[in-house]
Order: C-alpha cells, then sequence, then structure tokens
C-alpha cells in the first residue's frame, strides 16, 4: 500500500494571527479544518511534515526582496499557529525561504526515506507557496493531492484558479470527506472492510438516539464527517437529543462516479421540477400568495387536503409545536458552472449553511451565469416558512393530542410533513400520499 504524507504549508502566526504582519481572515477560516485533518492523519499514522516559511534576519533575498518582509527569524512570525500542535518526536519541520517546500530544503530526501508516494498539502497560500509545492511535487513523481477546503489566499476567485489549474494539470484537488486518502485505501473492499471494523468496535445495540443510529450504520469517521456536523446545522440540536429515527439509513456508495445528473433519465424529471408539476396542476385552480384561512369558509368541497401545519389549523390552543425553517441567500455568479450539480450539503459545523444549490443544473442549463442558493437551518417561529418538524417526545406527545382533534374532522384530511407533523423523505411522503388516496377513493 503506497505510503502517505501530510504537508502543512506555512500555517504560521505571520499569516494566521491578527498581529501577524501578512495576516489575512481566509487563514483563520482554514485552521480548524487542517486540524481536524491532522488529528485524521495521526490516527491512520500518515507522515506529518510541517513547513515553515523562515527569512533570515538582516539579510535579503534577492529573489523575494520585493515582498513585505516577514517570517523573520528569531520572531514569533515564524512559529507554528499553536492550534496546530508539533509532536516533536513524530513530525518533521521543515525551514523554507522560497514558495515551494523542495527548494533549498531536505523536503524529498524525508519523503523518499519514509517511502512516501503521495502527498496531501494543505495550507496557504494557494497561488504561491501550495501550487508551488505541489508543480515540484508533480515533477519529482509523487502523487500530489490539496484538500479543497484546507487551503486559502486572500481572493476566493484566485483561490479557485489555482485550484482548477492544479486539478487540470499537477494533481488531484480532494474535499476532506474524501476517505481513501484519509484511510490511505484504494478499493471498495478495503473501505467496506474499515467501516466494518468500527460499526463492531463501537458495538451498539438498540439506537437510543441520531448519534448512535449513524455510528451503528455507517461507523465513526462517516459519522463525524459526513453526519455530525450537518445534522446539528439542520436541526440546531445535538445529535444525542435527536430520536434515532429521523435516520432509518445510510446509504453507502463506494463508487467515485456514479454518474448523477448526466444522464436525462436519472433523478431529474425532463424539463425539471417546474414541468413535472404543472402536468399535476393541469386544470386544476391554482391560487398563488393566498392564506388559506382567509379564504377556508368560503370552500365548498366534499374534502380539503391540508398539508399546512397541524397546530395552526386549531389555531394552536393546544400548545405550539416546534419546527425547523429555512432561509435562502441567492447569488448571481459570474459563471457557467459554479459547483457541478444541483445540490451540494456542506457537512462542516463552521461552514454556516447546509448546502448550496445551482439551479441550472436541475434542468441542465446552459446560461453563461449561474444562479445559486445557500440554504440555512434556523429555528421555526410565527411568520417564519416551516419546513420540518422537530419530532422529539415533547413534540410528538403534543402532536398525539392534536391529531385526535385531526380524526374528529369529517371532511378534512391532513398530509404531508407538517399536517402528519413527521419528518418524511420524498419517497415516504409520495407513499403516504398514494396510501391516503387508496383509503379515500
Amino acid at each position: 500500500m503506497a505510503k502517505t504524507a501530510l504537508i502543512i504549508v506555512d500555517m504560521v502566526r505571520d499569516f494566521t494571527d491578527p498581529e501577524g504582519l501578512v495576516f489575512y481572515p481566509e487563514n483563520q477560516k482554514i485552521l480548524p479544518r487542517i486540524k481536524k485533518v491532522l488529528d485524521e492523519s495521526r490516527k491512520h499514522e500518515l507522515l506529518i511534515v510541517f513547513l515553515q516559511h523562515c527569512n533570515r534576519k538582516d539579510k535579503v533575498d534577492k529573489k523575494a526582496q520585493s515582498m513585505r518582509p516577514n517570517c523573520i527569524e528569531g520572531t514569533f512570525g515564524i512559529e507554528i499557529d499553536p492550534m496546530l500542535e508539533v509532536d516533536e518526536k513524530k513530525d518533521y519541520v521543515i525551514r523554507k525561504r522560497r514558495y515551494s517546500g523542495f527548494f533549498g530544503t531536505d523536503l524529498d530526501l524525508v519523503l523518499r526515506e519514509n517511502e512516501v508516494e503521495n502527498v496531501v498539502v494543505v495550507g496557504t497560500k494557494t497561488n504561491c507557496c501550495i501550487r508551488a509545492t505541489v508543480t515540484d511535487a508533480f515533477y519529482l513523481n509523487y502523487n500530489p493531492y490539496v484538500i479543497r477546503e484546507c487551503v486559502a489566499t486572500n481572493s476566493e476567485t484566485v483561490n479557485e484558479v489555482h485550484l482548477t489549474d492544479i486539478d487540470k494539470y499537477l494533481g488531484k484537488v480532494i474535499d476532506m470527506n474524501t476517505f481513501s486518502k484519509m484511510w490511505g485505501i484504494k478499493t471498495p473492499a478495503e473501505a467496506k472492510a474499515v467501516i466494518e471494523k468500527q460499526i463492531a468496535e463501537l458495538n451498539i445495540g438498540e439506537p437510543s438516539n441520531l448519534e448512535e443510529q449513524a455510528l451503528k450504520l455507517a461507523g465513526r469517521d462517516v459519522y463525524e464527517k459526513l453526519v455530525k456536523g450537518y445534522t446539528q446545522k439542520q436541526w440546531g440540536r445535538e445529535c444525542k437529543d435527536l430520536p434515532a429515527f429521523i435516520i432509518k439509513r445510510l446509504p453507502l456508495r463506494f463508487t467515485y462516479d456514479n454518474n448523477y445528473f448526466n444522464d436525462r433519465y436519472q433523478g431529474i424529471p425532463i424539463d425539471g421540477y417546474t414541468k413535472m408539476v404543472e402536468n399535476m396542476l393541469e386544470g386544476i385552480e391554482v391560487r398563488l400568495s393566498t392564506d388559506y384561512f382567509d379564504i377556508k369558509d368560503e370552500i365548498d368541497a366534499d374534502k380539503v387536503v391540508y398539508t399546512g401545519m397541524i397546530d395552526k389549523f386549531f389555531d394552536y390552543k393546544l400548545g405550539v409545536l416546534e419546527y425547523r425553517s429555512v432561509r435562502f441567500e441567492t447569488e448571481k455568479v459570474d459563471t457557467d458552472n459554479y459547483q457541478g450539480n444541483a445540490v451540494v450539503n456542506y457537512t462542516s459545523a463552521d461552514v454556516p449553511y447546509t448546502r448550496i444549490i445551482e439551479h441550472k443544473h436541475f434542468n441542465f442549463g446552459k446560461q453563461p451565469v449561474s444562479i445559486i442558493s445557500r440554504e440555512y437551518s434556523s429555528e421555526w417561529k410565527k411568520g417564519d416558512e416551516p419546513y420540518y418538524p422537530v419530532n422529539n417526545e415533547k413534540n410528538n406527545n403534543l402532536y398525539q393530542e392534536y391529531e385526535k382533534l385531526a380524526k374528529a374532522e369529517k371532511n378534512v384530511l391532513f398530509g404531508g410533513r407538517l399536517g402528519q407533523y413527521k419528518y418524511y423523505d420524498m419517497d415516504k411522503v409520495i407513499s403516504a400520499a398514494l396510501d391516503m388516496c387508496s383509503e379515500e377513493l
């Protein structure tokens, strides 16, 4: 099995500390992510190398004299940020004076002595020190990988340009959740073995909460990287405080490319969801910007299917149920392809939004620009749009009382997530609707 090294580039205090001579905020944002990668790398016994930018005191490097004097030996500016603890017995700390970690250093010798083939690169700055180090690694016949969330420069646009070039010409740009690199494995069978081992070691019986359920389904690493942060953002609660049934399954895909969103018959309806909904509503009167409760008494129908909040229907007379709401921030971006697919979930707790939606990919749009929406989860309050229920014990008990009132309504059927106060997946809510039709027709 190929041996892997983690190379942390120039995360020194002149770059990461607000008091540093060349500080910029992006470096502080990536610090906790690099810390996570460092911790995982130690678990899997990767070789750890810290590159430490260090200029000689009172001596000028003529090739770098146009740059702002920083990272001078003997100053706090060359200290590795304290968030990233150095293991003096195992880790290597290599000082450099130019962009590349290989120029004028013994980095190549250290890697070869440790039989390293893969180098995972994180740190600052993407457009110079990261790119130069990756370039030299490539020409020295290493396999370079750059973790997207763990590199930065002082411009997001510049960062993306250089990541694109690196991925195209020099190595691979991966994300923090690329488990094959984290685990040092290559095959699906090896990945399955790691997960099965983690699940067995946990030895969880009947899960009592969402955390235990996720751990039992997918093991510690998948839970920590993909489930925990995202779920806590989505629900505004610790995973230990959420019921197990919210996660009934965690499908594990052991492929790198499942061809999703490229085949017109996969996942997305032809002409998008709009066309599908238009067909469903054909011949039906539709009123927009209309509150059901304003026209409730005008409706003359044998049956009403109500999919709004069940407690609101009864004017909250038994108490207010809890819901989660969602807020969207929409932006026009000057690119024909911002993220490559319709929805990307952001699982890290330190990213404030839960996902980014790029709308054109729902219908294979070819426009020269793109519209994206960042999705933020929040606690619902009256006046907000409710999206899904909070199915803890307290709320479920209250819902059962409202359900008794609902069953007494002769011509009203309660459906959907809000009407039945259930956190349905899409397939389940469609199944429930079809079951209701079968009972009523």
